[in-house]
């Protein structure tokens, strides 16, 4: 007799790379970086940011970002929804302020509203869902690359004084460690642009061991200056409450509003997934060069917004796949429905004749 088995649910996805960056804060809690250790994490902390978006500039191909323009409807709809109404949404949760949501973890909502889209989830999504998954690629791809430039202008429109000392250095810095790096990458595509497919996964672990310092070093200095002295359990409960409405609301908004904009099934699908998330990837950096020792609290948000969009959109692409044979069911019924009519008219017109 066979013992039963203890089987995580299907629709429930554990992401290795949450327990990884759970460990991680974890790792930050117990032994934090202090002293010239801390000097020493913030210094390869920053050149792990270069590096980051290096390799995204150097992957992305610009040809298929140009040849993605070409569905400018679609484009335009997904950057609507990730840099215009997900601002609006995080400026009316300003509200909340202080009765939900304290004045920091408020801003990490903000922040959080205001980095690109995802890539990998989005395509990985729209594909489970039987979506338009070139659609997807290209509209991640288009909202990271625009992301790269409206991100921190958005961050120093709307956090202002909140931005954990955004300043005109911050915006030099944010040039000199996102922008000129992934640049940089686009330029040497065409050389390294072969190794870097061949060697994809290794380059993989490479991306998320930067990701993973990254947040190492912001949380070791918020460790040091007390944040969690500054976060109740209730305040948590509160933001991943506030955080579960924001995903309702945008993924409401993106499945009827592309509905009622006449686009395809396959289409809306991908606007679903592409205008309804937020870039862990991306925003991590950003972070750390935007709020730089309050980047373990702003960070927070995104952390638990990040794994709560993968457990819903798992369940939502599934249901989406599951209406395709329902679909295809109702639609050859109609077909067949009206070839009988066809047939049966002409039977009468023969038989008349």
């Amino acid at each position: 007799m066979r013992r039963p088995q203890l089987r995580i649910p299907s629709w429930l996805p554990v992401d290795g790379f949450i327990l990884a960056l759970v460990a991680t804060v974890g790792l930050a809690a117990l032994l934090p970086a202090r002293g010239t250790a801390a000097t020493v994490a913030d210094d390869a902390s920053t050149g792990a940011v270069a590096l980051l978006f290096f390799l995204y500039g150097a992957r992305l191909s610009t040809r298929e970002a140009l040849a993605g323009m070409r569905s400018w409807r679609l484009h335009l709809t997904v950057l609507a929804c990730t840099f215009v109404v997900f601002p609006l949404l995080g400026l009316a949760a300003r509200g909340l302020v202080p009765y939900v949501l304290t004045q920091p973890l408020y801003t990490g909502l903000l922040f959080l509203c205001l980095v690109p889209s995802t890539v990998q989830s989005s395509i990985a999504f729209t594909s489970i869902a039987r979506g338009n998954v070139a659609a997807a690629i290209c509209a991640g791809s288009f909202s990271s690359l625009v992301g790269i430039v409206l991100t921190p202008l958005l961050a120093a429109l709307l956090l202002g004084g909140d931005g954990g000392g955004f300043s005109a250095r911050s915006l030099v810095s944010i040039v000199f460690q996102l922008l000129v790096p992934f640049l940089a990458g686009q330029l040497l595509r065409r050389w390294i642009g072969g190794f870097l497919t061949r060697h994809k996964k290794i380059l993989g672990f490479v991306d998320r061991g930067s990701i993973l310092f990254v947040v190492y070093s912001a949380f070791s200095t918020g460790m040091v200056e007390g944040i969690w002295h500054q976060v109740s359990p209730w305040q948590l409960l509160s933001l991943l409450g506030v955080e579960a409405v924001l995903l309702a609301l945008m993924l409401t908004i993106t499945s009827y509003g592309s509905k009622k904009a006449g686009f395809p099934r396959g289409d809306r699908i991908a606007i679903t997934f592409a205008g309804s998330k937020k870039s862990l990837a991306a925003g991590l950096p950003m972070a750390t060069v935007l709020f730089g020792g309050g980047a373990g609290l702003a960070v927070l948000p995104l952390m638990l917004f990040h794994q709560m969009q993968l457990m819903v959109c798992a369940v939502l692409a599934k249901r989406y796949a599951a209406r395709v044979p329902e679909e295809a069911g109702a639609a050859a019924a109609a077909d067949t429905g009206q070839t009988r009519r066809g047939e049966k008219a002409e039977a009468v017109g023969a038989s008349g004749r």
